[in-house]
């Protein structure tokens, strides 16, 4: 299968861009926690997931981590190829957070075609400002939404994700997630318990009181 037929203007491609872009393409495979991706210096190359997910995150000077987005099936990521754009240094690392399979472009090939294609062009800043209005969100959130309140939006975000109020996620985990050390997460989730809205075990949190959790994220400060 080709599945470079993902990319949404493909067909609008002249025959011979099309033959570049699949003859620089290769699939690679990831196990759950692998990293694909690794910091400025690392041009991976355009990803495409085929199947799977993957976490984008940055690393403070500290060693904490916070994730500025996730990539689902379909999805693509630019600044694993940030090399191709000069003004751009994007210090990201990009993990699987399940077994994935993906298909890694060419940076130089598809630089090569997007200097030439403005089909292409716009298609990507599309991608990028997408990308960057995530990270806009993410700053937005930390700065201006208390903890409480962070904390239940990604509780009920994973539920969704996973199709499940069962989530199977550690503490610090969810501290990587969030920006924020395991023991400020495990202060806020006891409390949670004690609210009523989740009940804890180990490597699990369980949501018990959606609709009260949802509440919590609209009204509390």
């Amino acid at each position: 299968m080709n599945y470079l037929t993902y990319i949404p203007i493909w067909e609008k491609l002249n025959q011979l861009q099309q033959d570049m872009l699949m003859d620089s393409a290769v699939i690679r495979r990831f196990r759950k926690g692998e990293i694909l991706h690794n910091g400025a210096d690392d041009c991976t190359g355009l990803i495409l997931v085929v199947s799977g997910q993957l976490r984008a995150f940055t690393i403070s000077d500290e060693g904490r981590e916070i994730t500025m987005y996730r990539l689902f099936e379909r999805d693509i990521c630019l600044f694993s190829a940030s090399c191709m754009m000069n003004s751009i240094q994007f210090d990201i690392t990009i993990m699987a957070e399940k077994d994935t399979e993906v298909l890694v472009i060419s940076s130089e090939v598809y630089k090569s075609i997007m200097e030439v294609s403005p089909i292409l062009a716009n298609y990507t800043n599309e991608i990028m400002a997408s990308r960057f209005s995530d990270v806009m969100w993410l700053v937005d959130q930390v700065m201006w939404k208390s903890f409480d309140r962070r904390l239940a939006d990604f509780l009920l975000s994973e539920a969704n994700i996973e199709g499940t109020n069962i989530l199977h996620i550690t503490q610090e985990a969810i501290g990587n997630h969030l920006g924020s050390p395991r023991e400020v997460v495990t202060r806020m989730l006891k409390y949670f318990v004690s609210e009523g809205l989740v009940r804890l075990s180990r490597g699990v949190v369980e949501i018990i009181d959606e609709d009260g959790l949802s509440k919590w994220n609209k009204t509390k400060r």
